[in-house]
């Protein structure tokens, strides 16, 4: 295949005027909208404290680019839509994202900076070692994360959000598919989503991310649920002792071993129960009502009904169910739900409207991390080094997070997916000029997004740092 070497490029020309294009440009960015990650980083410390679950075991005499940066190019770059390590052959020579990593000479020509030796940034196998890193053992990755202290990190950052302890919070659990194209460690073909994949496991609170698990296909999606579980209500309630949790999911998580372990340890649930002859019997009387309304109106119609229920086998338990009788145009739609919440303090409309179907947020949650963040980007041969690419993208999403939550807060886009604030506040073409005493970053005047630009710098800076 011929490689193509053009460097201009003519266009159709403006009456008398010629149209050439190159990129030839010199210090200019098309991502001086990162400031605001940056920004965001100083008040949070994300990459700060991620950078610190690692240890480097390389020789500092030999060692051009540290852990911080590292992990900060690889982050910053995801959120700015950069999902491939191949993509830093060209991006580690962009000065503002050399500076946003930290960096003293962002274009690495300054013979005084000794530090920051040939390119500002690493190139794509560097990249690559710390995202394969095997330790002290290894003679070329020789940086190892520390699985644990990354796993609890996502909760520590979750309560320093907050000076006070919350009265009750809820956490959304969640199992997704990710599809898979090679011979990936874990990799198996899952009948339900008829692909190979792996199947992560999500737990959020609200839009804040507190476990990213990656897990292999062949189980059952409540699997190793209960030990995240666990390991996050105890560090939950080492902070706030007196705070109410509940669980929340779908019925893939409606197993006997984690409602009792609830029970247990004073944590609501309410999961979504699959139905079966017995409940649908149950539900019998509520549906033949609901559907002679339906006939009568000629409208969508629902009623609730309460039950008290118990598996023949599986269940250690009678558990309150709340059952929803629902008829449609095109045909009946009976839903189940199990729950320890009192009936006096939710009733049963309520507890499936409000409470319950809540949960849908979450999945948009899901898709911000998985497509915006490139979560599913989980291509390197070792299950290991993909839960670490699924990790980085999780701290890239917790960013833009804290972005959309602090930043952007009482805005038009408050409530904007990641995607959107990535096209209109982040891809912001800039220039950038260095000199010795400052680092100018000059944005267009026609950018229409200048007043959000300067609201989300003026709620970062008005942060508490710590504490919201």
């Amino acid at each position: 295949m011929t490689e193509c070497t053009q460097r201009t490029f003519d266009f159709q020309g403006l009456t008398r005027r010629q149209i050439v294009a190159d990129f030839q440009g010199g210090h200019l960015s098309s991502d001086g909208g990162g400031l605001l990650l940056g920004e965001v980083e100083v008040q949070r410390g994300w990459i700060r404290d991620f950078s610190e679950c690692f240890d480097d075991y390389r020789s500092p005499l030999l060692t051009e680019h540290s852990v911080y940066q590292l992990s900060a190019q690889r982050i910053i770059g995801l959120a700015q839509g950069y999902e491939d390590l191949n993509d830093h052959d060209l991006l580690c020579r962009d000065p503002l994202l050399a500076t946003l990593c930290g960096k003293n000479d962002p274009t690495g020509q300054d013979r005084r900076c000794p530090e920051d030796r040939g390119k500002p940034l690493a190139g794509k196998s560097t990249l690559n070692r710390l995202e394969h890193g095997q330790g002290a053992s290894d003679r070329y990755k020789k940086i190892a994360c520390r699985a644990w202290e990354v796993e609890e990190l996502f909760v520590s950052k979750f309560i320093s959000r907050r000076h006070r302890a919350p009265r009750r919070i809820i956490l959304d659990m969640d199992a997704t598919d990710d599809p898979l194209h090679g011979q990936q460690e874990g990799r198996f073909f899952h009948g339900y989503y008829d692909t190979y994949c792996y199947m992560p496991l999500y737990i959020f609170c609200g839009s804040e991310l507190l476990c990213a698990k990656l897990r292999p296909s062949n189980i059952d999606a409540s699997a190793g649920a209960l030990e995240e579980v666990e390991r996050i209500v105890a560090q939950l309630r080492a902070a706030w002792p007196e705070v109410q949790i509940s669980l929340r999911g779908d019925s893939g998580f409606a197993r006997d071993v984690i409602m009792t372990w609830c029970e247990a340890n004073e944590v609501d649930y309410i999961f979504g129960l699959a139905r079966n002859a017995r409940l649908e019997r149950m539900l019998a009387p509520a549906m033949r009502s609901t559907r002679a309304w339906h006939r009568l109106t000629g409208q969508a119609a629902r009623s609730f009904m309460e039950l008290k229920y118990r598996t023949h086998k599986t269940w250690s338990a009678t558990r309150r169910v709340v059952a929803k009788a629902e008829v449609l145009d095109k045909g009946d739609n009976p839903r189940f739900v199990v729950t320890s919440l009192a009936a006096r303090e939710h009733p049963a409309r309520h507890l499936y409207e409000v409470d319950y179907c809540a949960r849908g947020d979450m999945e948009n949650r899901i898709k911000e991390q998985q497509l915006d963040m490139f979560a599913d980007r989980t291509s390197t041969a070792t299950l290991r080094a993909n839960q670490l690419r699924l990790w980085i993208a999780s701290i890239a999403y917790c960013i833009v997070n804290d972005l959309r939550e602090l930043g952007l807060k009482g805005t038009r886009m408050a409530k904007a997916q990641c995607g959107t604030i990535r096209t209109r506040l982040l891809k912001i073409g800039a220039a950038v000029s260095i000199s010795v005493r400052r680092i100018l970053i000059r944005m267009p005047r026609s950018c229409p997004f200048q007043d959000l630009f300067a609201t989300a710098i003026c709620n970062l800076r008005s942060i508490r740092a710590g504490a919201t």
